[in-house]
């Protein structure tokens, strides 16, 4: 009698969290499973932004003009991040937030115009990320999702104790899948076998989903691991002219050699350092996370750090964040990837129906 009145409870949170927080959840999962077809395409069909002519022999086109370009059409108080080229004929793009415009600018490595410019949330592509990633919301539509993530880790657990079997005789049909009995029993067995099969999978990539949109949680990893949180160093005084933005990237570039420049941010403040981020051949991270920070003004370096010396949560990033997108394991993983969004998808989509059909 105790344990029947627990599988009722287990049953009771299983069922309303997943028509509540799951539903969520489910949405956000088919978003980022379309993202894994979109982005490509979106690329493939706007050649005119992401690609750009060779650049030939005089080679890519200074940077230090475009940031001067840039800071008087948007102002002083704009925060740039460079994504360089990373293959031949690949754009520069330019992560612009200013007061009057947040978009993506993209650039002609070679001559340094300008091709193209989106808004923050211009594209299907776009659009359809920052719904995945923050419900158009900003950092509360992180702090949504994540806890919505963690949510979804005790339907998947509650899920798996009612589908455990109590005696030999329930093994023996733990496994069954009866798809001609009718839609609801076959929907009924596909949810039930598809949340126990494929479960581990959905759970890991529902918990780097949480990982990923709320940064405190790997401040707390790092807090618990009694590690200090990385962070930026602060800038002193420095007079004369400002140095030159290519002089700063490759004062960075020279204590990697062997890394490839993944981002270079510029705070709006001038008491926020350059950081330049560079991908070296061990880091499994596809933007890179070591980082050199240098003066905005005399292009000294601050400070620098390598991606398997920073905190516990900062390393664990390395590895989260290309395995939720599926870049680890390449084509075939981004592909996997997309099937456990779609799957996570049903899931939800199929519990709900089996509650419509159980209410009627």
């Amino acid at each position: 009698m105790a344990l029947l009145k627990a599988r009722r409870v287990w049953l009771w949170l299983h069922r309303w969290t997943g028509l509540t927080l799951g539903l969520l959840l489910a949405l956000a999962a088919v978003l980022g499973a379309a993202l894994t077809v979109l982005r490509p395409l979106d690329q493939a069909l706007h050649p005119e932004l992401f690609r750009s002519a060779a650049q030939g022999d005089a080679g890519p086109a200074a940077l230090e003009p475009l940031r001067q370009r840039l800071a008087a059409e948007f102002g002083p108080k704009t925060t740039l991040t460079l994504r360089p080229p990373r293959e031949p004929g690949e754009s520069l793009r330019v992560l612009l937030k200013s007061p009057q415009w947040e978009g993506t600018l993209y650039i002609d490595p070679g001559t340094g115009s300008e091709q193209g410019r989106r808004g923050e949330h211009e594209g299907a592509a776009n659009f359809i990320f920052e719904l995945h990633s923050a419900l158009l919301l900003g950092d509360t539509g992180k702090a949504i999702l994540a806890g919505v993530s963690l949510a979804y880790l005790a339907i998947l657990l509650t899920g798996l104790i009612l589908w455990w079997p109590m005696n030999a005789a329930q093994w023996r049909h733990a496994f069954a899948l009866k798809l001609g009995k009718g839609t609801t029993r076959a929907l009924f067995d596909l949810h039930r076998l598809g949340g126990v099969v494929l479960g581990l999978l959905i759970a890991v990539s529902v918990a780097s989903g949480a990982w990923m949109a709320w940064r405190p949680l790997g401040v707390w990893v790092s807090g618990l691991a009694g590690e200090a949180p990385v962070k930026p160093p602060k800038v002193g005084k420095a007079e004369g002219p400002p140095a030159s933005l290519d002089e700063i990237v490759a004062a960075a570039q020279a204590r990697w050699p062997e890394g490839m420049v993944g981002y270079v941010q510029l705070g709006a403040a001038a008491d926020r350092p350059v950081r330049v981020r560079l991908k070296l051949p061990d880091d499994p991270h596809p933007n890179g996370l070591s980082s050199v920070w240098l003066h905005p003004v005399d292009g000294a370096v601050l400070a620098q750090q390598r991606w398997n010396s920073l905190d516990l949560g900062g390393r664990s990033t390395a590895w989260i964040y290309p395995l939720h997108t599926g870049t680890l394991g390449g084509p075939l993983h981004e592909a996997a990837t997309g099937l456990i969004g779609l799957s996570l998808f049903g899931l939800g989509l199929s519990g709900a129906w089996l509650w419509w059909r159980r209410r009627r």
